[in-house]
């Protein structure tokens, strides 16, 4: 064998070995990796029990439930659909129904979210990218706040154009 055949022999063996390296590192970090999902994908595309997730979403007004000790459960929606989270341990101070949340865990055999890590907004401006970009494709979020799809509905008894015009139009 030749100095050059070696030599390319040689590097052909190192990129072989980088390789391998690279591909069982990219193997062993695939199951820890953890999607973003809202509300509305897990309802489209249910994961797999037991699979690493993030939901993110809102937190739902009067959902909040709290147990004994640490447990607390709530549901995250996205004003479209909602998951039921159930969570052990401390939340964050700036946790409140109405607010952003991304709860990393998994999806258990009652397909109640079961989470190891609740995250809260930490500013009045701030929700998560993910979040924020979701529900822009759904129309439910305009100029920094969320429009909620009650909102264009009236409250029964509520007066309407209609109706303060002593009914004209009917």
């Amino acid at each position: 064998m030749t100095r050059k055949q070696k030599r390319l022999s040689s590097i052909f063996a190192i990129l072989f070995v980088v390789g391998a390296a690279f591909a069982l590192v990219l193997t062993a970090l695939s199951d820890s990796v953890a999607f973003f999902n809202s509300p509305t994908d897990l309802a489209s595309h249910p994961p797999v029990e037991g699979q690493r997730i993030r939901l993110g979403g809102l937190v739902e007004s009067g959902s909040v439930e709290r147990g004994t000790g640490q447990a607390v459960r709530f549901r995250v929606t996205d004003t479209v659909e909602s998951v039921a989270v159930r969570y052990a341990g401390l939340l964050p101070d700036l946790f409140r129904e109405g607010q952003g949340v991304v709860a990393e865990g998994t999806i258990g055999p009652d397909r109640v979210f079961v989470a190891d890590t609740v995250l809260a907004k930490h500013d009045e401006t701030y929700m998560p990218k993910e979040v924020v970009d979701d529900m822009k494709a759904r129309g439910l979020w305009k100029d920094g706040t969320v429009v909620a799809r009650e909102a264009a509905m009236p409250e029964p008894g509520a007066s309407t154009p209609a109706s303060a015009a002593g009914g004209a139009g009917l």
